[in-house]
């Protein structure tokens, strides 16, 4: 037998399932298709993406000989393309991983832009990934009045983001310029945390260079916001508002692992293993996330110690 609460008839309950349909059918289930899917911000956003219904189509990886007849196969129907595709940017910059790191972004959203124009049905947007290391370390840096990187990192972010700008006659572009992303199971805070849990962790360098950061759960909804929000387009830091330094954001993740964190990590040391790459250590940028602030965006997680409490707990 079937048992209603007081007050409840079964005609109230047939109009609340009637409802119910009405409000999946007017779900938008969209495709999205995705370059660099097998990266910690790509696998994110694919769980992400497809828990709410959307087909989530990973883009085979692109490269350097690949034509762009075959790129457009697989983004062919796409209401929105995510680029992330690019080699991991923490390495010794040889000359040739260099010329990886460059024609692994560049090359690949060249492609995708020139995918996009051989199909005759266009995606609504185009998100392509970039970086705050296009900005210079010193001084607070926006969207909207920044100075420009003269390393060879703001070298390859300037082109990075040009080829996706020869997008915009074709679909809504946006450049997400990512901080440095927080989750424990990727990226570079994972490669901390065991130093750290042993109480060998410590800040690099000076520790004043500059720390943007961004928790991977604001992460996927700022993205999410992107896609719904049709009247915006442009440049966004994807930081989180709180901005710190390195030395603040070793002692916040001491603090939260209640564990000591005396080291410090000498420049010289660092510039010994990666050599030019160990700008990507020792620089830095505060890089605040005007744009999406602007737009609305609210993040859940805008300090450093709720968010490394949050990704922390429990593990």
């Amino acid at each position: 037998m079937l048992l209603l609460k007081p007050g409840v008839s079964f005609a109230s309950t047939a109009e609340q399932k009637t409802k119910t349909r009405i409000q999946l059918l007017k779900t938008v289930i969209m495709i999205i298709a995705i370059s660099g899917a097998g990266g910690l911000i790509g696998k994110k956003l694919t769980a992400y993406f497809e828990s709410k219904g959307h087909e989530v189509r990973r883009i085979p990886r692109i490269f350097a000989g690949t034509e762009a007849t075959i790129v457009a196969v697989s983004v062919a129907g796409a209401d929105v393309i995510i680029n992330l595709a690019g080699a991991p940017i923490i390495g010794r910059w040889t000359a040739s991983y260099k010329k990886e790191l460059f024609e692994s972004r560049v090359a690949t959203t060249r492609k995708i832009v020139e995918a996009i124009g051989l199909n005759s049905e266009k995606p609504g947007l185009l998100i392509s990934a970039s970086a705050i290391g296009i900005y210079a370390s010193e001084s607070q840096q926006t969207e909207d009045n920044f100075s420009k990187s003269d390393n060879y990192l703001g070298e390859i972010c300037r082109a990075w983001e040009n080829e996706a700008r020869n997008a915009i006659p074709l679909t809504r572009v946006a450049i997400a310029r990512f901080g440095v992303v927080l989750d424990s199971i990727g990226g570079a805070l994972a490669k901390m945390l065991p130093a750290f849990r042993f109480g060998l962790g410590g800040k690099i360098a000076s520790g004043k260079q500059g720390f943007s950061w961004i928790h991977i759960n604001d992460l996927a909804a700022a993205m999410n916001f992107l896609i719904g929000n049709k009247n915006i387009s442009g440049e966004f830091n994807f930081t989180a508002p709180e901005v710190t330094n390195n030395e603040e954001f070793t002692k916040t993740l001491a603090k939260v692992l209640k564990r000591p964190a005396f080291f410090t990590v000498p420049a010289f040391a660092l510039k010994l293993i990666f050599g030019e790459g160990s700008i990507t250590l020792t620089g830095g940028q505060f890089a605040p996330p005007k744009h999406l602030l602007d737009a609305g965006f609210r993040f859940s997680f805008p300090d450093l110690e709720g968010a490394l409490k949050d990704i922390l707990s429990g593990k």
